[in-house]
């Protein structure tokens, strides 16, 4: 998918004004095939940049009419290697904001962190009954219930997997609240459009991932991806431990079992979160 940046003037939006607005675009950025990456702010000369992944810079610009209005005087695109280059190293907080040198560490997850994977059940098969357009609105759908539940509970968009979005946050009871949150908004969907239903499999755990740019990987990454593969449809599957580190944050769970995960010795032990018996 091209690349481009976007240039806008912005003398009276405040930082806070800004990550809000980014937050605002990935909320809404699945109905146009867009993806916005980073943003950076020159508060000094009024002036914000915002590296976006579109099909077009017209795809681009229409998130931002519906978001929230804040429309780029330009839009240019930019050759993917040589914006890997120059900005592949940059560190993000967790709105998305480029942080320069000496950013403030505390604007950064910290080392421990609970990860959770979407998936969509059966998008091959949906893309050939709703043709590529019909398919990337029904991906849209889950973009944005993921996108809302990740601003309310303070999660991170570690990047969209194609059929689904891997994400993190510094509190496990958060992340479980988020993942309940989701697939009550996606029962929600499929109530209101029973013809187009869409159910999402969930895999979560914890543990301290390297990070590498604005990426995670280790471990713990590598068992919420196999626990969200074993997961059944509207399930959100996790290690028991994540279960024992909820005790007290109004999370149920279902009964404990063993499961055998690929690349890891010996069983698991694993449940279900019941996420339809709170709210």
């Amino acid at each position: 998918m091209p690349l481009y940046l976007d240039i806008h003037s912005l003398e009276d939006v405040s930082r806070d004004d800004l990550a809000k607005a980014h937050e605002a675009d990935r909320c809404v950025q699945g109905h146009h095939g867009v993806n916005y990456l980073h943003y950076w702010h020159n508060e000094d000369a009024g002036k914000a940049f915002c590296l976006v992944e579109a099909p077009s810079a017209a795809a681009a610009a229409a998130v931002h009419r519906e978001a929230h209005g804040l429309t780029a005087e330009k839009i240019i695109e930019v050759d993917r290697e040589l914006a890997d280059g120059f900005l592949g190293g940059v560190e993000a907080n967790t709105s998305g904001a480029v942080l320069g040198a000496g950013g403030v560490a505390e604007e950064r997850d910290p080392g421990t962190r609970t990860i959770f994977f979407t998936d969509i059940v059966g998008s091959t098969a949906a893309t050939q009954r709703l043709g590529d357009e019909g398919a990337m609105a029904w991906l849209g759908v889950h973009d944005e219930i993921v996108r809302r539940a990740l601003v309310e509970f303070g999660g991170r968009e570690v990047k969209h997997t194609g059929d689904g979005i891997m994400t993190c946050f510094a509190s496990v009871a958060s992340a479980l609240q988020c993942a309940s949150l989701i697939q009550r908004d996606l029962r929600r969907h499929n109530e209101s459009e029973p013809s187009n239903p869409l159910y999402v499999r969930i895999g979560a755990a914890a543990g301290e991932p390297i990070e590498r740019g604005q990426d995670l990987f280790g471990a713990s990454v590598q068992l919420a991806a196999r626990l969200c593969q074993l997961a059944q449809p509207e399930q959100i599957l996790v290690p028991r431990t994540l279960a024992e580190l909820s005790i007290g944050k109004a999370l149920c769970f279902g009964d404990v079992r063993e499961v055998t995960v690929k690349g890891f010795e010996g069983p698991i032990h694993v449940c279900s979160v019941d996420w339809e018996h709170h709210d």
